[in-house]
Parts: C-alpha cells; structure tokens; sequence
C-alpha cells in the first residue's frame, strides 16, 4: 500500500534540508529533525546525537570560509501501512563551495516518524562510495 501523501511530504522536507544546506542555514534545518535524532557520518561513522548537536555540528561547517555543501537525492520513500514511520533511500555528494569539486559521495538511509502531522527525522546513516 502506498501512502502518496506521506511520501510527497517526506521529498518535501528533503527538499527543505537541501535548500538550508545551500542557504547555509542551520536553524532552518532543527525543525526537520526529531528531538531524539540520530546521524551515522558517512566515511567515519561518528554518530552525532540529538537535534541541538547536529544544528551545532551544521553552524560550525557553515561558519567556515568555504563550507562542504551536501546534497541528498531521494531514491524511495516506503511508508509503514501500520504506524507513522517511512524509510527514505537515495544518495548523496558533497562537494567544496568554493570550486564545486565533488569531495564525497555515496548512499543513505532515513528513517521518518509522523509527529503531530509533521514528518521528521528520526535516523540516518550515510554511507561513503567514492
């Protein structure tokens, strides 16, 4: 069964974090995650926990002259047909604002809750290919 509603808005706050990460804006970023989120980095697997560290964690990246900018690219959305959660795949590239270099990329995994009608980030863990 698939929910067309709940993955529309699932692509639609995805859409949002891409847009806050070009815009360099961190506080635009907390409202799409949960309290409780957790973030598995990509190539050094450092696990950042809880929405205020990883608003911090995108502050200090951001506050740098030239910050890594990273764009997330949904694959799928599956979502439960028995509780509010949904499992969002994709891949993602970083790359230097300054040049426009790739500097990393690869695969991720998102996990989304339904809370009070707004879909957030719960988990995601990034994976490094090249």
């Amino acid at each position: 069964m698939t929910n067309p509603t709940a993955e529309l808005a699932i692509r639609s706050a995805r859409a949002a974090f891409n847009r806050a990460i070009a815009a360099r804006t961190a506080d635009a970023i907390g409202p799409i995650l949960s309290r409780d989120c957790v973030m598995v980095t990509g190539t050094d697997s450092a696990i950042v926990s809880g929405r205020m560290a990883q608003v911090k964690l995108w502050r200090r990246m951001f506050a740098a002259p030239s910050p890594d900018l990273y764009v997330r690219t949904t694959d799928s959305v599956t979502v439960s047909p028995v509780e509010p959660i949904a499992l969002e795949t994709g891949t993602w590239q970083g790359s230097d604002s300054a040049t426009g270099a790739v500097i990393a990329s690869g695969v991720y995994t998102a996990k989304w809750r339904e809370v009070q009608g707004q879909w957030v980030i719960e988990a995601e863990t990034f994976v490094t290919l090249a």
